[in-house]
């Protein structure tokens, strides 16, 4: 049993920007407002990830820039940055400038890049998975000392959100860097891997109560939620694709998150 069980749940959702003209982005961001979710995120590629390759695209941090004055309540972020396709140093401006425009509600969620085409298409050099977590845990310390120095200064501690389920290296970066660690996979999986992060924050002397437990998650929330909460997981978040964006499969988890909060 994990004891980071302190959080009041939260649902999210993420547009994923692909396949979709701006305007059906925009109205989506808009109406998943609306309905009360917690959190609004995309993805950080240049390529659909699943349906035509060559597919309508839009990138991230430009977007997050626009929702944040669209939106006016809601919290904002990538699932997940990939942090090879830029300097850590203008990320962190980046976010530190997107956190002002928003009025304090910017997440910043990070990994370490997956890909390829992305890669490829890009210029960038896609190396190893290993290759590219090692490039993480550099980049991670620079954009904290990058936040401590720009003027001006955030609006708050942005809450850093790092994805991924590497035991050895992705869950050590979350339990040294991260306020939020967000996984994938079934209740038996997330029960592995929050024992893992667990175990490394009492190697970094953390209490990981601090790290609030993030899940993708699909189906009935009467079945798939009451495990999860038990393993300490307080963040819920559907994806909805383009091109229409139907949100009706956040109505169950948002009345489901509002039973449970009381």
């Amino acid at each position: 049993m994990t004891t980071a069980s302190n959080h009041r749940l939260q649902v999210g959702v993420q547009i994923q920007p692909q396949h979709a003209d701006y305007d059906s982005i925009r109205r989506a961001a808009a109406e998943a407002e609306e309905l009360g979710v917690d959190i609004i995120f995309n993805w950080d590629h240049f390529y659909p990830l699943y349906g035509e390759p060559e597919g309508k695209h839009f990138e991230c941090w430009t977007m997050l820039g626009a929702w944040a004055e669209a939106t006016s309540r809601v919290q904002i972020g990538a699932l997940v940055t990939c942090n090879s396709y830029r300097n850590p140093e203008l990320l962190a401006d980046m976010a530190r400038t997107v956190d002002h425009i928003s009025g304090g509600r910017l997440i910043f969620g990070i990994g370490s890049g997956w890909f390829e085409k992305d890669y490829d298409e890009y210029g960038y050099e896609f190396g190893t998975a290993g290759g590219r977590l090692n490039t993480l845990a550099e980049s991670l310390p620079r954009i904290e000392s990058r936040l401590g120095k720009l003027n001006p200064a955030p609006t708050r501690k942005i809450p850093v959100l790092i994805g991924g389920g590497g035991e050895k290296k992705t869950l050590k970066l979350v339990a040294k860097h991260a306020d939020i660690w967000h996984g994938f996979g079934d209740a038996e999986v997330v029960e592995r891997k929050v024992g893992i992060l667990d175990r490394h924050c009492a190697d970094v002397g953390r209490d990981p109560a601090e790290i609030q437990r993030s899940c993708a998650v699909e189906g009935d929330p009467e079945e798939v939620g009451p495990k999860l909460v038990e393993l300490g997981v307080s963040l819920f978040t559907v994806g909805v694709t383009g091109p229409d964006y139907d949100l009706s499969p956040l109505k169950p988890w948002l009345a489901w998150r509002d039973r449970q909060n009381g």
